[in-house]
Formats: C-alpha cells, structure tokens, sequence
C-alpha cells in the first residue's frame, strides 16, 4: 500500500482526498490543514492535523495549497529528501524547497467543493525530478485516474493558460450571458441546451469547424444589431470575440 498525505484543504484537496479514499492501493495517511473547519468529509481512516511538524512518513507529501505560499510550505516540512509534488497549473518544479525530491501532481480540472466530479476522467498531470520518482507518481496518479500524462512545467503552462481560455473566459462569457437574459427578463435556462450541444459539438468536431453565428458568417447588419443593443463594457468584449473569429477564419 503506498501512503499519501496532503497537505492543504481547498478545492483540490477536497476532491483528491475523496479520491484517494476510493482507491485499493494508495492509502491517505494524513491531511494538513490550518483550520479544523475543511467544509468538506474527511475519512474517519485519516489524520488530520493543524501542525506540519506532525507529518508522518509518507511516501508522496501533496502540497495543494496557493502557488504563493508552495515554496514556503515546501520549505517548512520538518523533513529531507522525501517526495514532495505540488499541484499548481503555473509554477515550475522548482517551486518546491530543495530539502526534498521535487514533483508535480496537477489535476487538470476545476473544482468546487459543492460539486463532486467523478476523478476517473480528471487528466493528472504529472512531472518529477527524478525518474524513479516518476515511477511513483504515475502509480498513484492511475490509482485515481485513467488519464494520466508526463508533462513539463514548460507544457503544463501551456496547458494552464489553455484552461483559462476552455474554462475561466468561457464561464465568464455565460456570466455575460446570465446578465443579458437577467435584464430582459429571459430565463438562462433557456440557453443551458445550446451550451451542451456546444461543448458536446467538441468531442467529434475541432472548435474550427464547430464555430458558427454571426461572426463566422461575416453578417455584419446583424453584428451591428447586437453592437447596438449592447452596453459599453458588453460590446467592447462582444467586438473584440467577433475580429478574433473573423482573424481566425482568415488565417485558415
């Protein structure tokens, strides 16, 4: 049985502890966390703990903190030249403290604790400092997932800054949209089926060949109307999507 302990206790620990305790060969040995309130179930199985100097012996120490504090907890583990990964979408392996074997465990998804999702889909994204190491990490990264990937930090950038454009912006866009139906009285519910075919459209159609409306067509009186009905913040942002779907059918 290989033994982990986290440490952290937001969105990603939250959902890589409920994973780990569905797993038959990694066992969740501890989870750190600074407040006793986690807002989320920890197994009766774990320890949890609000002191780093009480960290057990493990054989993988998951960092799923803030990247701003990674390197100041990676430094302050009471421990040397054991296996530690952190779970950021951005900071470089180096992130980690010296003191310890440096790795990588990112989850490539977004989480909310509210929200379970089912881990077995969840790309894990993983990078290490050694390949021994790796040899670890891709044990307990299959444990929970069937997608599991060696990426380096430079690719795992990459992939971050594609995720915001995938996930964050695309969100936002259906705040944009929530706002506009919200003002005119138009339920939302009401676009919730053409944003599943939308992203359904995804899993046999490249987002080229998926790209429809107003744009794509170049109906400039109807792009107009829309520019019209907007307001100023709406239609800077509505005008700037438009030139990059018109730039973009350009180039192809």
């Amino acid at each position: 049985m290989i033994n982990v302990s986290i440490i952290g206790s937001g969105n990603v620990a939250a959902h890589l502890v409920a994973a780990f305790d569905k797993s038959d060969s990694v066992s969740l040995k501890q989870l750190f966390s600074r407040s006793k309130e986690v807002g989320f179930a920890i197994p009766e199985n774990v320890e949890q703990i609000h002191d780093l100097e009480e960290l057990a012996e493990a054989d993988l120490y998951i960092i799923a903190v803030t990247d701003s504090t990674i390197e100041t907890i990676s430094a302050a583990l009471p421990f040397k030249n054991r296996l530690a990964a952190h779970t950021s979408g951005t900071m470089p392996l180096d992130a980690i403290h010296e003191n310890n074997r440096k790795a990588v465990f990112y989850p490539l998804q977004t989480f909310s604790k509210s929200k379970a999702v089912d881990f077995r889909e969840v790309p894990v994204c993983l990078e290490s400092q050694f390949a021994a190491d790796y040899q670890l990490l891709e044990r307990i990264g299959r444990a929970i997932s069937d997608k599991v990937y060696a990426i380096n930090s430079d690719q795992r950038k990459a992939i971050h800054v594609a995720a915001v454009f995938a996930n964050n912006f695309t969100n936002h866009m259906y705040q944009i949209a929530n706002e506009i139906c919200s003002e005119n009285q138009v339920p939302f519910d009401i676009l919730k089926p053409l944003i599943a075919e939308t992203a359904a459209k995804i899993n046999i159609l490249s987002p080229s060949d998926a790209q429809t409306g107003p744009a794509k067509r170049h109906d400039f009186k109807t792009v107009e109307a829309h520019l019209a009905f907007l307001s100023d913040e709406k239609r800077s942002i509505y005008k700037l999507l438009t030139e990059s779907i018109q730039q973009h059918g350009k180039e192809l």
